[in-house]
């Protein structure tokens, strides 16, 4: 009787004094499979099958976009099916290859756009190679200048011309130390006091101001009209051979198809020294026999180079200096050889002087100078000297961008040159 009751309505004392939100979860929890048959109203039923049928299709949108998820990070991480790279910048289901078959891998593709080639990240096993590399220059000139500022409050004239004796000393070149400390002068002249605590840190300002670097020159572009040549020039004993297998491994690291040419013909045993930096790199060399006519070797390079869609090719070349006319005639006539190849070849002169011989490295560069266009420097052996100071000078001087430095005799010790780390080491206390 009792269920009736309820069913029609009828309500005890009890259940009177529950509240109306309360009365409809009661009527809604005695809806059961006997009641349903007499209960004509499927409301609370259709509401249970909407709420589920929600939940299910939450589930299944939540586990598409999980899948969505997994597809791309697969797509991001590898080349589709048919070895094609995908454009990462659409949704996955837009993808569309950018190269069609053929490409051998990402590091490859990417390695042959047009990009700028030197990646201005500087790791931290570089970053404390070139700390070590500059760590005699860095050690003499702040011994020096410790010594300069010790007991003094404020930078006066006796601090500024001891500081200039020192730059001279470091073989920073004197034009160079007096446009240093002019500048420094007309600082102090106009802001009065400069305590010595901040000559550091405003000499290290200076000193960035007056350096060429490449990182600024956007002729360090890899050429487009494919193979970039560069002809390396500098007298003999400063590291040319050694830098040229050096620069060889930094471009094949890249991506890039390197040729070398040994049109160095005159010297003993230069042909047999860069074939065997060749063979530890793995990149091609070609030569000639000794005494050979070094525009003959520079042009079979380049057409070798050109049959092989290389990208990048290094030609060695004469380090005589006793013979300016002689020089300058050699070099002149391997440009004139290239260009018949390429109108644009060589894209890069590059000169190499050795860091260590302080002063003479200016000599080379002049002696060199005047003989040929000179578009980039890589300055050798710093790690064996005190007179890390000369990149100084002859990047001011001679306006000629450095873009390499060498700081060790590992393989990788041959670094594209960062200016600001470059002066982070030159001014490392540690």
């Amino acid at each position: 009787m009792s269920f009736f009751k309820k069913l029609l309505g009828f309500k005890n004392k009890k259940e009177k004094d529950l509240s109306s939100n309360d009365v409809k979860n009661k009527e809604k929890n005695l809806l059961t499979k006997d009641v349903q048959q007499y209960y004509p109203d499927k409301t609370v039923l259709k509401k249970k099958e909407v709420f589920r049928d929600k939940k299910v299709t939450e589930q299944k949108s939540v586990q598409k976009e999980e899948s969505v998820v997994k597809k791309k990070i697969v797509i991001d991480q590898k080349l589709d099916s048919k070895n094609e790279l995908v454009n990462l910048e659409k949704p996955v289901k837009d993808h569309k290859p950018i190269l069609k078959k053929g490409a051998i891998n990402k590091k490859e593709i990417i390695s042959k756009t047009n990009k700028f080639v030197f990646s201005k990240f500087f790791s931290k096993q570089k970053k404390e190679a070139l700390n070590k590399g500059l760590k005699k220059t860095s050690t003499s000139f702040f011994n020096k200048i410790s010594k300069l500022i010790i007991g003094k409050s404020k930078v006066n004239d006796e601090i500024l011309d001891e500081l200039e004796e020192i730059l001279i000393s470091s073989d920073v070149g004197v034009k160079t130390t007096l446009k240093i400390i002019d500048n420094i002068e007309s600082r102090v002249a106009k802001d009065k006091f400069i305590s010595s605590e901040e000559l550091d840190s405003i000499l290290k300002e200076e000193i960035m101001e007056v350096i060429v670097s490449s990182d600024e020159e956007s002729h360090f572009n890899i050429s487009k009209n494919r193979p970039h040549v560069i002809l390396v020039v500098g007298v003999n004993g400063v590291g040319k051979t050694t830098s040229i297998g050096k620069m060889a491994n930094y471009y094949k690291t890249t991506g890039l198809k390197v040729v070398i040419g040994a049109a160095d013909t005159f010297r003993a045993a230069a042909i047999e020294q860069l074939e065997i930096w060749a063979e530890r790199v793995g990149v091609e060399i070609v030569k000639q026999e000794m005494g050979s006519d070094p525009a003959s070797v520079a042009f079979d390079t380049l057409e070798s180079a050109i049959n092989k869609k290389a990208d990048v090719v290094l030609i060695d070349t004469a380090g005589r200096l006793h013979n300016k006319t002689n020089l300058m005639n050699e070099l002149s006539k391997i440009k004139r050889v290239l260009q018949k190849k390429n109108i644009e070849a060589p894209h890069e002169v590059l000169l190499v002087i050795d860091g260590s011989t302080g002063q003479n490295a200016f000599e080379q560069a002049k002696q060199f100078t005047n003989v040929t266009e000179i578009t980039s420097l890589a300055v050798t052996k710093l790690d064996g000297t005190a007179k890390g100071g000369v990149v100084l000078g002859i990047s001011d001087q001679f306006k000629i961008p450095i873009k390499f430095i060498g700081v060790g005799e590992a393989l990788d010790d041959l670094q594209l040159f960062n200016k600001k780390e470059f002066i982070d080491s030159f001014f490392n206390k540690s």
